[in-house]
């Protein structure tokens, strides 16, 4: 295989740091570009970080992006232009910008994520037959637990899992979000998806979803303790992205889950 040049933006970022520790382990991936929002006036991994800019990301045959949707979104239309293809790790978008990426994605290839980790994209997959063989008797809810520095909730694997529930019982995920809990030691089901997110510490990862009849609860949980799973997921997927069309992936699509 022959090696893929990387562009990493939000390279100051927690999984910016990690994403370039990732890519100089894996023999397949070259650094080319490091971006952040302001100038650096340093080098990392004997790159300077530059600006988004279309010289700066010329040079990548992949980006891939952890960042804030409107710094996504400047990537976006940059990539476009130099046709390159994005990953995108970035949580927080509102439907809208869900619905803006899909566009983009018409132009140049996008794998997107709320989480590029392996066992959390399985326990998606779970949670999706889960909710279709329980059917309307079980009522359910997510929570879920990160670091104090994480700024949104519920976290994009959150609403991932809250959208697995809504598949399995085919209905539009945003007409199923209920309350959004910060911080709360107890959280109630309701007809809709109930979240509940914690931020304290330095903790990676925590996620949790509950179905219950009132007689019966069935959890599926998943635990990360190693921030690694998410860049070497997110490298795995622009090996994967490389070849591809244009369009909108997932990890489900990149893992072949049915």
């Amino acid at each position: 295989m022959k090696k893929i040049n990387l562009a990493i933006t939000g390279c100051m970022g927690r999984m910016g740091q990690q994403l370039i520790k990732s890519t100089k382990k894996d023999k397949y991936t070259r650094l080319v570009t490091l971006t952040e929002n302001r100038l650096i006036n340093k080098k990392i991994s004997g790159i300077k970080p530059e600006l988004n800019t279309e010289k700066a990301l010329s040079k990548a045959n992949v980006i891939i992006d952890f960042t804030i949707p409107k710094c996504t979104f400047e990537v976006l239309r940059i990539a476009t232009k130099l046709k390159k293809k994005v990953v995108i790790g970035t949580t927080g978008f509102t439907k809208k910008e869900e619905d803006l990426i899909k566009k983009f994605s018409k132009k140049i290839p996008i794998l997107k994520a709320g989480n590029m980790s392996l066992g959390i994209n399985l326990l998606m997959y779970l949670t999706e037959i889960t909710s279709a063989s329980l059917g309307n008797n079980y009522q359910s809810k997510v929570f879920e637990v990160h670091h104090k520095h994480k700024k949104d909730h519920p976290s994009g694997t959150a609403l991932m899992l809250g959208k697995g529930i809504a598949l399995g019982k085919n209905k539009d995920f945003y007409k199923m979000i209920g309350k959004k809990y910060l911080n709360k030691k107890k959280f109630p089901y309701g007809k809709k998806i109930n979240f509940n997110s914690i931020r304290k510490g330095e903790i990676i990862g925590e996620h949790e979803v509950t179905f219950s009849s009132g007689k019966e609860i069935i959890k599926l949980n998943h635990e990360a303790f190693d921030r690694a799973l998410y860049s070497e997921g997110a490298i795995t997927a622009a090996k994967w992205l490389i070849n591809k069309k244009p369009g909108l992936y997932s990890m489900r699509n990149l893992l072949n889950f049915k």
